[in-house]
């Protein structure tokens, strides 16, 4: 198998994900559920970033402003570009984790979640804080899964074709 034609589908596939999780997020107020039951929101925040072209001709166009302002790299998408990473905000209940996504590889960088206590008690198990972070990078990687699994339910049916022309036409609003 030609590794490059699996890496180039996993771009492909990437960067579909977070154009579709733009389009969602900015033109739909999605709640995402936990196995729990608990639920959560998505939204694109303040740095996104766009690629087009091949080689020697890729251009990239990065625009870090408020959410509502990212015309440039719209316009960008606009032009044929794709979202290639993109800053990613998940809300549940008063927390919030802050998450940069890279289309090529799903890689994630800058993760930042809830502020844990910082509190000693006496008493607690000294491993409690660490435990607590883990518990907090666990749940974001959790959020992460549930919000691709739903774009692959879409993406592996017939409703893909629907979906992409409301991309389109919300690309070209």
């Amino acid at each position: 198998m030609d590794l490059s034609l699996v890496e180039r589908e996993n771009v492909i596939l990437g960067q579909d994900f977070l154009t579709w999780l733009w389009f969602k997020t900015d033109s739909e107020n999605i709640l995402f559920a936990l196995e729990d039951k608990r639920t959560f929101t998505v939204q694109m925040e303040q740095r996104v970033s766009v690629q087009g072209g091949e080689g020697e001709g890729v251009e990239t166009t990065t625009v870090s402003s408020p959410r509502n302002e990212l015309t440039d790299a719209k316009t960008g998408l606009h032009t044929g570009k794709k979202v290639n990473k993109a800053q990613i905000l998940f809300s549940m209940d008063q927390d919030d984790w802050l998450v940069q996504v890279n289309a090529a590889d799903f890689g994630i960088s800058g993760l930042k979640t809830p502020k844990i206590s910082t509190k000693d008690d006496e008493g607690d198990d000294p491993d409690a804080k660490f435990l607590e972070k883990m518990f907090l990078l666990e749940r974001c990687l959790e959020m992460l899964d549930i919000v691709f699994a739903n774009y692959l339910k879409i993406r592996m049916t017939r409703e893909w074709v629907e979906e992409t022309a409301k991309i389109k036409l919300w690309i070209n609003g």
